[in-house]
Protein backbone atom coordinates (compact mmCIF):
# COMPACT_ATOMS: atom_id res chain seq x y z
CA UNK A 1 0.00 0.00 0.00
CA UNK A 2 2.39 2.24 0.75
CA UNK A 3 4.34 2.10 -3.06
CA UNK A 4 1.25 2.90 -4.38
CA UNK A 5 0.49 5.86 -2.26
CA UNK A 6 4.12 6.96 -3.16
CA UNK A 7 3.79 6.70 -7.10
CA UNK A 8 0.48 8.51 -6.31
CA UNK A 9 2.56 11.49 -4.82
CA UNK A 10 5.05 11.44 -7.49
CA UNK A 11 2.26 11.64 -10.21
CA UNK A 12 0.72 14.36 -8.58
CA UNK A 13 3.97 16.61 -7.93
CA UNK A 14 5.13 15.44 -11.44
CA UNK A 15 1.69 16.98 -13.00
CA UNK A 16 1.97 20.19 -10.80
CA UNK A 17 5.80 20.77 -11.95
CA UNK A 18 4.90 20.50 -15.46
CA UNK A 19 2.02 23.14 -14.93
CA UNK A 20 4.37 25.62 -13.56
CA UNK A 21 6.99 24.53 -16.13
CA UNK A 22 4.07 25.56 -18.56
CA UNK A 23 2.90 28.45 -17.29
CA UNK A 24 6.38 29.68 -17.25
CA UNK A 25 7.10 29.15 -20.92
CA UNK A 26 3.37 30.96 -21.46
CA UNK A 27 4.41 33.95 -20.22
CA UNK A 28 7.94 34.21 -21.18
CA UNK A 29 10.09 33.53 -18.61
CA UNK A 30 12.26 30.84 -20.38
CA UNK A 31 13.24 34.45 -22.86
CA UNK A 32 13.87 36.41 -19.74
CA UNK A 33 16.45 34.32 -17.85
CA UNK A 34 18.17 33.42 -21.23
CA UNK A 35 18.62 37.47 -21.46
CA UNK A 36 19.84 37.67 -17.86
CA UNK A 37 22.06 34.49 -18.13
CA UNK A 38 23.70 36.14 -21.81
CA UNK A 39 24.43 39.43 -20.00
CA UNK A 40 26.18 37.94 -17.08
CA UNK A 41 28.27 35.93 -19.16
CA UNK A 42 29.08 39.03 -21.21
CA UNK A 43 30.18 40.59 -17.95
CA UNK A 44 32.57 38.28 -16.75
CA UNK A 45 34.47 37.88 -19.55
CA UNK A 46 34.82 41.94 -19.89
CA UNK A 47 32.73 42.17 -23.13
CA UNK A 48 29.45 43.69 -21.34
Amino acid sequence: MKNYRTWIIRGILLLVGAEFLAAGLLQGGFSDVMKKAVMICYECIGIG
